[in-house]
């Protein structure tokens, strides 16, 4: 995954160019939302690339809870906090809050296992649009605006029961939307394997915004454009 090269680090000051933010969200995450587009009007920094660059600078905690509340520009210079043992927060100067971060337990800085982590916990995300939430919205007759789509991360946690381990997978075992009015909540919860058992879980959860009755027609035109941006 090489995340060094996403992110760029002056001191205790963190940032990203539009450049490693979609490079990272396309070719690592295969998350193609057009936020993460480098010519995009709402462009913000994936939650995923938040996540993995966390991970890489602090640790993995056996139990850890994200709760994103503002988006990441480019033009966004956030402050790297003292681990203070369970509560972390990114902040720009103005201590406006991005990031809050609750974790306990053991740590590990294993580069493999984070990496392993990391990189895994990203593909799972990136099966998010189509296959999961295409199903879901059908389900529930509602869809996103095919126009201006905005998918969003609201929070994300796991919990570990060991660390003594190199690899893991995801597995997903729910899923879930919750529609109120033009917004939908996506739940999303996970098993994660190590060494053929399963050593733990999590949960993401996202935020769909705009939603309209479900149009098969608009709908199947929104995917098939998504799967033609990924395979130019």
């Amino acid at each position: 995954m090489h995340i060094e090269n996403y992110y760029q680090r002056d001191g205790d000051k963190l940032s990203f160019t539009r450049q490693q933010a979609s490079d990272f969200a396309k070719n690592v995450a295969g998350d193609f939302n057009p936020i993460h587009d480098v010519d995009s009007k709402r462009f913000c920094v994936p939650g995923d690339l938040l996540f993995s660059v966390i991970l890489h600078l602090y640790g993995l905690r056996q139990k850890m809870i994200f709760n994103f509340s503002g988006m990441v520009g480019d033009d966004t210079q956030l402050i790297l906090p003292a681990c203070d043992g369970e509560h972390m927060a990114l902040l720009d100067k103005n201590d406006k809050k991005y990031l809050a971060i609750e974790c306990n337990g053991e740590v590990s800085n294993d580069a493999e296992l984070i990496e392993s982590l990391s990189r895994n916990y990203v593909e799972f995300s990136s099966q998010a649009f189509p296959h999961i939430l295409q199903p879901l919205m059908q389900q529930h007759n509602v869809m996103v605006n095919p126009d201006r789509p905005l998918i969003i991360y609201e929070s994300m946690s796991l919990e570990l029961d060991r660390l003594d381990i190199k690899h893991v997978k995801l597995e997903m075992t729910s899923k879930s939307l919750y529609v109120t009015g033009k917004r939908g909540a996506v739940t999303l919860e996970y098993i994660i394997l190590g060494d053929g058992e399963n050593i733990g879980h999590g949960c993401k959860r996202m935020v769909l915004s705009g939603l309209r009755e479900f149009d098969a027609e608009r709908m199947n035109k929104l995917v098939s454009d998504y799967a033609a941006k990924k395979q130019e």
